[in-house]
């Protein structure tokens, strides 16, 4: 009898962990908790995380997030070429950082305690950003300059430290220009586009140029996974908005706490999520 699919990739194992991690992305990437340091966490506790394939996986994965950003507001995209050229700015400042930081940004990915301690730190933030942004939601001003869409760019380059969560640093710093939170995430969402698409290129060039290449099966499973993202990504964006503009920010700030103290108190019990 004909093996399920499934079950005719070499390890059934890489095949279930990524379709958590594309789980994962899709829940998380607009999410101001970070995706990037959920996919390390829980790569490393399915013991998947020095898998070369598994650390593209977790770059590409994002493809299938953003393209939801694409279909579900599809209607902004067709605005103006203005609409394009803001987001150009706001991408610059990350675009610029990234490259010139690279290999430290990649060294930093290694680490499970870097991610947890940028966890913690911004729960902290997240539990006080609604009284000290208060004001913007009444803000009558809410229109995407030039100039705030470069300092949300700006703020953009905090989340290159991974576990800041990208979601998290480019709201706030919409809110910082008197966004209320429905425009502020919004914007934050319009944004990941062109950085996660510009991230992902690079790193399949990358893997591309040092020899790497994809078996079929490696192939499948990344179709497989954006799709997935997709999907999840879809539904998750549609239910932040809702929640965000209802309640604001203080529950991914608590979440965000436990996680991270929940990952450093095993660090210091002596049980180390190995990455390499």
């Amino acid at each position: 009898m004909e093996v399920l699919w499934p079950f005719t990739f070499a390890g059934h194992m890489l095949f279930w962990a990524t379709i958590l991690l594309a789980i994962i992305e899709g829940l998380t990437e607009f999410l101001p908790v970070s995706s990037t340091g959920h996919m390390i966490i829980v790569s490393s506790l399915l013991g998947v995380a020095a898998d070369p394939f598994i650390k593209l996986f977790t770059i590409a994965v994002q493809l299938g997030a953003i393209l939801s950003v694409v279909v579900l507001y599809w209607r902004r995209w067709f605005k103006s070429i203005e609409f394009y050229l803001k987001l150009i700015v706001a991408f610059i400042p990350a675009a610029i950082l990234g490259f010139w930081l690279g290999k430290y940004i990649d060294a930093l990915l290694e680490s499970v305690l870097t991610v947890a301690i940028a966890l913690v730190m911004g729960g902290f933030v997240l539990l006080y950003v609604d009284r000290w942004f208060a004001k913007a939601e009444s803000n009558p001003d809410q229109k995407v300059s030039y100039a705030r869409a470069f300092v949300i760019g700006c703020f953009q380059t905090i989340a290159l430290i991974p576990g800041i969560s990208r979601s998290a640093a480019t709201i706030i710093g919409g809110l910082s220009q008197g966004f209320n939170r429905k425009i502020a995430a919004e914007f934050s969402f319009f944004l990941a586009v062109p950085t996660m698409f510009a991230a992902t290129a690079y790193k399949l060039y990358q893997y591309i140029d040092d020899g790497g290449s994809f078996t079929n099966e490696q192939t499948m499973l990344m179709v497989l996974g954006n799709v997935i993202a997709f999907v999840v990504a879809m539904l998750a964006i549609k239910g932040f908005i809702g929640y965000l503009e209802r309640y604001g920010f203080r529950l991914f700030g608590w979440y965000r706490i436990a996680l991270g103290l929940l990952i450093i108190t095993l660090y210091a019990a002596g049980i180390e999520l190995q990455i390499v």
